[in-house]
């Protein structure tokens, strides 16, 4: 982004392009577990993304049906700590870019 002050009548061009601030969004993948009960799933995304308990038994369900679910949306690096709490059970996890 360039500053200057422009004269009246004159058009500046601003870089409204927000990537480089705000990073790429990501998506946390949660597949499907069959090695942990689907009460300790529900309450690991619950630790992991602060998410309402409906929600995680929603997020949940979707990984046991479809064989995977978006578990959290965001900046590489929040999507990182989450995947970092989902995997403190040994969940299966993955990050991919949205």
């Amino acid at each position: 982004m360039t500053t200057a002050t422009p004269d009246i009548g004159t058009t500046v061009e601003i870089n409204t392009d927000t990537t480089n601030l705000l990073g790429k969004p990501h998506n946390v993948i949660l597949f499907n577990d069959e090695s942990h009960s689907m009460d300790e799933v529900v309450s690991q995304l619950m630790k992991a993304t602060g998410c309402t308990i409906s929600r995680a038994n929603q997020i949940m369900m979707e990984a046991h049906n479809a064989g995977r679910a978006i578990a959290f949306s965001g900046g590489l690096e929040r999507c990182e700590h989450v995947e970092s709490i989902l995997a403190q059970i040994h969940l299966g996890t993955q990050i991919e870019q949205a």
